[in-house]
């Protein structure tokens, strides 16, 4: 895969994996809350968030920012947690959450309740039926960016039958509009190919903690080398990005199989997908999407079993308070330990 600019990406020129390629380069260019699918979620009532901060695992970045650090052996969860009343709650102790992983509980190391930088990837659909949607989603994906913690490290890319990355990170707003305009729609969607590349320019290229990824869709993958059960293992490698994803299926000809693919990237990751009924309501998605991933707590545990015997773990995290009833706790459904799953693990 190659950039549209000139400028090298180390990184990506080294893979020579199927799945790890790079991102093409067209040269010369310069470069929140819970939802059900098929609704649009608005931004709830927050409870107000303690004043004291419980993080273990934290230190300044160099620009100053408080970037949070987690130990090699420790698994980090961001958590939003829901009331029953569908309300995301801010105001929970290290003491009102339970983590289990494999069904085992887990003591829990570190703890932490703040708005955080975050590197985020967004993932948009170049095809051609994305043609006379772009403009809106441009505009969703960069009121998404202002909404956010303005020290986020954001990076761009197009894809359709090939994927590009048009914007590397930066938190230029004109930057990420520039990369965004870079709308060539045409051929298929090779939606699994970019959100893995996605992911692992992620893992590889930011010193940020928190990782993002938000897709933008209209249609079903038809071009990808990777499927979708190979793509989700990639998505669940220790330390991988939460994905966020917004559906515009109202015209595609095989919604079932689309809108899937999106909630099993989304759900065992730790995101949501949506659904809009209309393409007006792309924007007050992408700033719930801001919302949800701001008011995260991030919770770190030791693995009763190291991770150095590897394989898949099951994460479950529950929360009780008082003077609420029964709380959701939405985080990723588990990960792959000691190194990366490869497309055949089980």
């Amino acid at each position: 895969m190659r950039r549209r600019n000139n400028a090298s990406l180390p990184t990506f020129l080294l893979l020579t994996s199927l799945f790890l390629t790079g991102f093409h380069a067209r040269g010369g260019a310069q470069s929140q809350p819970s939802a059900a699918p098929g609704s649009v979620a608005t931004q709830p009532p927050v409870t107000q968030p303690p004043t004291t901060n419980d993080a273990q695992s934290g230190d300044p970045g160099e620009s100053g920012v408080f970037v949070f650090r987690k130990q090699v052996e420790e698994v980090l969860l961001h958590a939003t947690v829901i009331d029953d009343k569908q309300h995301i709650v801010t105001n929970l102790a290290k003491g009102d959450f339970s983590v289990f992983e494999d069904g085992h509980p887990q003591t829990i190391t570190s703890f932490q309740h703040e708005d955080v930088p975050v590197a985020m990837g967004i993932v948009v659909d170049n095809s051609g039926s994305m043609r006379e949607k772009r403009a809106k989603v441009n505009a969703a994906a960069l009121n998404l960016v202002r909404s956010s913690n303005p020290n986020d490290e954001v990076f761009i890319v197009n894809f359709n039958d090939e994927f590009y990355l048009d914007q590397d990170f930066t938190s230029n707003i004109n930057k990420l509009k520039e990369g965004l305009e870079k709308i060539e729609a045409r051929g298929g969607t090779a939606l699994y190919d970019a959100v893995v590349a996605s992911a692992d320019h992620l893992k590889k290229d930011s010193k940020l903690e928190k990782k993002v990824i938000l897709v933008v869709t209209d249609g079903e993958d038809n071009e990808s080398s990777e499927t979708l059960e190979q793509a989700v293992r990639r998505l669940q490698a220790d330390g991988g990005p939460t994905v966020y994803a917004i559906g515009i299926l109202e015209k595609e000809e095989h919604p079932k199989h689309a809108k899937r693919a999106l909630q099993i990237m989304s759900e065992r990751t730790g995101g949501i997908a949506f659904f809009p009924q209309t393409l007006d309501e792309v924007d007050a998605i992408s700033r719930t999407v801001a919302h949800d991933i701001r008011v995260q707590y991030t919770i770190g545990y030791k693995p009763t079993t190291p991770k150095a015997q590897g394989g898949y773990r099951q994460v479950k995290v529950e929360a009780r308070a008082h003077g609420y009833g029964k709380l959701s706790v939405r985080t990723k459904s588990g990960y792959y330990a000691g190194g990366e799953p490869t497309s055949g693990a089980q």
